[in-house]
């Protein structure tokens, strides 16, 4: 068939980058990155209205839709140093939770096998069960680590009587063994959930999570620090999964699940920078932007600026740029 387009609102690409057609291998073969928009919101368990989260990702930023993105302190053009393309969105039906992230699994598989990083648009956090298990597909089950930015650790078992939702998928990935419990680094947990008997599991896995108390204690940087080093001990690669709701409300209040107390969309852009330009990242998904709860686009724009620093970070990582700037901006690359 030919591309999907968008399935809720104008068919746009991310800031302008070329439009390629999924089912045609041969109109992505030579990218970097391929996004994909998953618009889906069946496993919310609050508030909805993330199935137009791919949507506002794409289109929000004040300036020209043109393709290009210039770093201020980086000195790259992650959408020209990179080959972005965007696929559009997976045809995901609304009230069909499987169906949908198997379409999704499938979708993720064929951006993966070619070589590309997989940039998944959500959607509720449901649909990271369909997006990490795409990438282990093609880079083999438990050789691909997680790091997890959210205020939940989404490890429930059975909610509403299902076994899938956006409170589940990293149990689901660690049970059915496209992931490694132990490879496992989750940031910015914080709130009342989950209780002590999925806790108890959690550690049965070895997870790693690194709690808000804990990053208020000893600062972001030094637990990034460890979770880096964890992360590529014994695996190929790195899946980042980026929940919006890791940020405290006031900087991300269009989102199903807000929970205060957590990070500022300042750490948050420069944590995920920082993973993409050290680690050797194989996907990465942005999820649970519910537009409908945003206010003046404060979150919309941070997502979509999650998305530009990961792509920087990659460019970056691609051109040798293998450190942070500090102080005065760049002069050049290296």
């Amino acid at each position: 068939m030919s591309r999907y387009g968008a399935q809720f609102g104008p068919d746009v690409t991310f800031l302008g980058v070329d439009a390629v057609d999924l089912d045609d291998p041969t109109s992505y073969a030579d990218a970097d990155v391929v996004v994909l928009g998953a618009p889906f919101d069946g496993g919310t368990s609050h508030r909805p209205g993330t199935r137009f989260g791919p949507g506002a990702i794409r289109q929000t930023c004040y300036l020209a839709h043109d393709g290009s993105r210039p770093h201020l302190a980086l000195r790259v053009d992650a959408l020209r140093d990179l080959r972005v393309v965007d696929a559009g969105d997976v045809e995901m039906p609304p009230g069909e939770i499987q169906r949908a992230l198997g379409g999704l699994e499938d979708a993720v598989y064929a951006v993966a096998r070619t070589g590309a990083v997989p940039l998944v648009l959500g959607g509720d956090h449901s649909i990271a069960l369909a997006d990490a298990t795409g990438v282990a597909r093609h880079r083999g089950y438990g050789r691909v680590s997680m790091l997890h930015f959210d205020a939940h650790a989404d490890t429930g078992d059975i909610e509403f009587g299902s076994l899938y939702g956006h409170g589940q998928p990293m149990r689901r990935l660690i049970e059915s063994g496209a992931l490694r419990g132990d490879r496992f680094l989750q940031i910015g947990l914080r709130g009342y959930w989950p209780g002590p008997e999925t806790l108890d599991w959690m550690a049965e896995q070895r997870m790693r999570s690194f709690e808000m108390t804990e990053i208020g204690a000893r600062g972001l940087d030094d637990c990034l620090d460890e979770a880096l080093e964890i992360a590529l001990d014994d695996c190929d690669a790195v899946f980042l999964s980026v929940d919006i709701d890791v940020c405290d409300p006031g900087h991300a209040p269009g989102t199903g699940t807000p929970e205060p107390g957590g990070l500022s969309s300042r750490q948050l852009l420069d944590s995920v920078r920082r993973i993409c330009r050290e680690l050797p990242v194989a996907g990465i998904d942005v999820v649970e932007v519910s537009p409908p709860y945003d206010h003046a686009e404060i979150t919309a724009y941070l997502a979509n600026r999650v998305c530009l620093e990961a792509l920087s970070g990659l460019a970056a990582r691609k051109v040798g740029i293998t450190h942070d700037p500090a102080g005065p901006l760049l002069e050049g690359r290296g």
